[in-house]
């Protein structure tokens, strides 16, 4: 067997492995599926293929997640770039959607992948996974730098507050849309690019909401 057909059959064995475990673990969970089921899955006779190709499980969610963000990245690149002297909340807002939501879109009618990153975020063995691999991208830290310079007035730890509720939306909104496309389910609307300006008008107005003053409320109750 020749460098080059070798080098064909391994990119191909991992590309399988990668579709076959993207898809039970958006179905099954990340501790709920072995590296048996994923090599038979994939159409491997050999269930060690999947450490072989991979090493670890985390190994191989990194390898799904990078896969993924790549045209993620790309397409947040894209609109940094074209982004005018001012942007604004909603600017920086879409910047943090949009290119994921398109990037589902464009993926066909079967998907899996926010399924997948909503079962690794509530993986307590995964969950710092998809935190590296996916919200430390470097276009993310530009877009934070842009949030932050949106919300001067927002407290530090209200914004922290804010920050975890817009990190599990934009996970969890488009795993549920998907959940309900897979069954045959009607959703709000009808393309993904459409279902994520509807998570932007989301997003903006939860950044811009009223803030609660709790303190006072604290003072009361530890005197009761």
């Amino acid at each position: 067997m020749s460098t080059s057909t070798r080098a064909s059959r391994v990119a191909a064995t991992r590309e399988a492995i990668i579709a076959a475990a993207e898809r039970l673990f958006a179905e099954q969970g990340v501790a709920a599926v072995s590296n048996r089921q994923i090599s038979e899955a994939a159409g491997q006779g050999n269930n060690t293929a999947v450490g072989y190709h991979f090493g670890t499980k985390a190994d191989l969610v990194r390898a799904i997640i990078r896969g993924h963000m790549e045209d993620i990245e790309r397409a947040r690149i894209e609109r940094l770039d074209a982004m005018g002297d001012e942007p604004g909340l909603r600017d920086w807002v879409e910047c943090f959607v949009m290119p994921t939501m398109d990037h589902l879109g464009a993926l066909g009618e079967r998907t899996w992948f926010a399924r997948f990153a909503a079962q690794v975020l509530t993986d307590p063995a995964m969950r710092d996974v998809i935190a590296a691999e996916a919200m430390e991208a470097p276009s993310l830290r530009q877009v934070t730098a842009g949030l932050n310079a949106c919300l001067p007035d927002l407290p530090p730890d209200v914004r922290d507050e804010r920050d975890g509720m817009v990190r599990q939306l934009a996970v969890v909104v488009p795993a549920v849309r998907e959940s309900k496309i897979a069954v045959g389910e009607a959703v709000a609307r009808d393309t993904w690019h459409e279902a994520g300006l509807g998570l932007v008008d989301a997003i903006v107005g939860l950044y811009e909401a009223e803030v609660t003053e709790l303190r006072g409320l604290h003072r009361h109750e530890s005197h009761r």
